[in-house]
């Protein structure tokens, strides 16, 4: 599926009436929510694309903000000037029918997570519970029986203010659960035998090992002196695992024993307690777990995801979504949570982590409102939730997030150039999003694969140079039961041949135990063979992982080696003279990298348009659970059949334009 460009967001200005009223398309939204018939809300495919659906039975794309909560009680506190509603409104109702106002201008049409009730800001919003953390379900004893009766008087209590609304959509149970399958198999490893989840975590190794001790010995390291299934329960020190082996295929079960476990707990209650809501699941962060999924997918209206835009033209890597689609059965998709923030800002915030960040507003602008479109143009996708209203303080909020993220700034001054993008963008939504249907014709896998030119550089960790509509390779192919997990784009230019990769798989520091260098039997590896004419040559690009964290995420080296994963494995990494690999995706689970390979490596000068080459690209995800190529065969099976590998032509151009249009210049911000 391809993917709108940066450039291409502005086609059409829209008149200052239009972009100043609430839309009144039927096929937009309910006329007054507050005389809708009922307060049920349902989902409606049409023509191949999803769509939420009003209590009045109408299609609803739901273009969101989260935290529009009014900000924080106090102005001053703690050394911190904080947004705060006090500072700019009499009361506050005032301040939302003013946010609201300027909501309908910039073209959104609903609120998200951590907002005023639907009632006082009198749009239709879904709800964040947070009912596992407040029933204390997640990380402590979510088998114990006395788990569900919390959830299901919580769940009662918690949507007792909602219940009946039209306004209100539905409900997230909770934020970013995460589902990290190795943080879930090493805290319950730890906890002792009265413990119902401990008690079910050694049943599931028992019934996976089929009761051979050995067998889960061989994968598993438990602790000193332990040495049977009755001391493992006993045990309150930590079971970790063994490099080399199949034990991830078992703390991948345990996750999706866990998660089925909380989703049936939490639709029983939410539905009991509130049957004309929809529900939404709890928010994933940035990544997904396909155990998780598999077992969400049965108790969900639609999964909620939250999302790192890919790149700061605003692409979306297709692979994500279909992934999804594949694992849910073509479930609908709320982007719960997406943000940009620039360094350039008026509240002085200084983007300390790993989330989308930009040079200046109006690339702010640009990549944001291109976002927009490209979410649209995914057809399970029913909505879209800015994160969020307002900046955090200069200095960052309590636990330390400090990101340029508002719509306003501290001072509850617009970001005019996002938010004029934006209500550009918004306002194309429901016709691009209409027109989103998957195309069924397969691709043909025997045609060549034309390469852009590109002068792609290593040292900016960033796609942005990347013509990646043109350079994006077939969608890699995955191991039986697997669904894809990253996707692979090529190009070239005079100084070499360049790959980009982005994917997503989860790594646990503490689950994994070895000694000394990392093994790159257990890396998340990307293997890329080449023929140029000259005999097929082979590269493979090792992540390796940091023995600690030193942030929230940690922070992965790149390490390029001439020759096969195997050679590499056995003898140790031979550098490729000249070439240049960087990983630049800090959010891990999600990885991004590029590199690029000299032609001299390849045995061959500068080629020119027309040149033509043969390639195969495998990867391999952290502990060779799964894996995918362009062939679809194994990585070892593909990567030592030059024959088999997809034929490609150097083509003489990116393909396409990615450069801005002129527009109006606007003062920055």
């Amino acid at each position: 599926m391809r993917r709108v460009a940066a450039a291409l967001f502005r086609t059409a200005l829209l008149s200052p009436a239009v972009l100043t009223t609430y839309p009144s398309d039927p096929a937009w939204a309910c006329a007054d929510f507050a005389k809708a018939p009922s307060s049920h809300w349902s989902l409606i495919t049409k023509a191949g694309v999803s769509w939420l659906g009003t209590p009045c039975g109408e299609r609803f794309f739901s273009l969101g903000v989260n935290v529009l909560d009014g900000g924080y009680a106090e102005r001053e506190e703690a050394g911190k000037v904080w947004y705060s509603w006090k500072a700019f409104a009499p009361t506050l109702a005032d301040w939302a029918a003013e946010a609201r106002h300027r909501l309908f201008t910039w073209g959104f049409n609903s609120a998200g997570g951590w907002a005023l009730t639907p009632e006082t800001l009198k749009l239709p919003t879904i709800i964040n519970l947070e009912l596992g953390r407040l029933a204390r379900f997640h990380w402590f004893d979510p088998f114990d029986p006395e788990t569900e009766k919390r959830m299901d008087e919580l769940a009662r209590e918690l949507v007792g203010p909602y219940r009946g609304s039209p306004y209100r959509i539905g409900y997230f149970s909770d934020n970013e659960v995460g589902w990290w399958a190795g943080a879930l198999f090493v805290f319950y490893s730890a906890k002792p035998a009265s413990s119902f989840t401990k008690q079910r975590w050694v049943e599931t190794l028992h019934r996976h090992y089929a009761g051979d001790w050995s067998g889960f010995a061989a994968d598993f390291l438990p602790p000193a002196g332990i040495a049977s299934w009755e001391a493992l329960l006993a045990t309150t020190e930590r079971t970790r695992m063994r490099p080399g082996g199949a034990g991830i295929n078992a703390v991948r079960e345990w996750a999706g024993i866990v998660a089925e476990h909380y989703y049936t707990l939490a639709e029983r209650a939410i539905r009991a307690a509130d049957p004309d809501a929809l529900y939404f699941g709890d928010r994933l962060p940035i990544y997904y777990d396909p155990a998780a999924v598999r077992a969400m997918a049965p108790h969900v209206d639609a999964i909620a995801a939250n999302y790192n835009v890919d790149s700061a033209d605003g692409w979306i890597a297709d692979y994500f979504f279909d992934g999804l689609r594949k694992l849910s059965g073509g479930k609908p998709v709320l982007i719960s949570e997406w943000f940009f923030a620039a360094r350039e800002n008026r509240t002085g915030n200084r983007n300390n982590g790993h989330l989308m960040t930009v040079a200046t507003q109006n690339e702010r602008g640009i990549g944001a409102a291109a976002a927009t479109l490209n979410f649209a143009a995914i057809p399970e996708i029913v909505g879209a939730h800015w994160f969020q209203y307002y900046d955090h303080p200069r200095g960052g909020r309590r636990d330390g997030e400090d990101y340029d993220f508002g719509l306003v700034d501290i001072n509850d001054q617009p970001y005019q150039r996002l938010t004029s993008d934006l209500a550009i963008a918004n306002r194309r939504v429901r016709q691009v999003h209409s027109s989103a249907a998957i195309s069924t014709t397969p691709s043909a896998s025997s045609s060549v694969i034309l390469l852009p030119h590109a002068a792609i550089s290593v040292d900016d960790h960033s796609l942005a140079d990347w013509p990646k509509p043109s350079s994006l390779l077939p969608r890699l192919r995955p191991s039986p039961g697997a669904v894809e997990f990253g996707e692979a784009y090529l190009s070239w230019s005079e100084q070499g041949l360049a790959l980009a990769t982005i994917g997503q798989d989860y790594f646990d520091i503490d689950l994994f135990a070895y000694e000394g260098g990392f093994p790159l039997i257990d890396a998340y590896r990307v293997e890329l063979g080449i023929d140029a004419g000259t005999g097929p040559r082979r590269f493979t690009l090792f992540f390796i992982p940091p023995r600690t964290k030193l942030h929230d995420h940690p922070e992965m080296a790149a390490q390029l080696c001439a020759g096969p994963a195997q050679q590499a494995i056995s003898m140790g990494c031979t550098e490729v003279r000249g070439a240049k690999a960087a990983y630049f995706g800090a959010d891990q689970p999600r990885i991004t990298a590029e590199m690029v390979i000299p032609w001299s490596a390849l045995g061959i000068d500068a080629p020119t348009p027309g040149a033509q080459l043969r390639a195969e690209i495998a990867v391999t995800s952290w502990h060779r659970e799964r894996w995918m190529s362009l062939s679809g065969r194994p990585p070892p099976a593909a990567m030592e059949d030059p024959q088999g590998w997809r034929a490609m032509r150097l083509g003489n151009g990116p393909q396409m334009i990615e450069t801005s249009p002129a527009h109006p210049v606007l003062a920055p911000g």
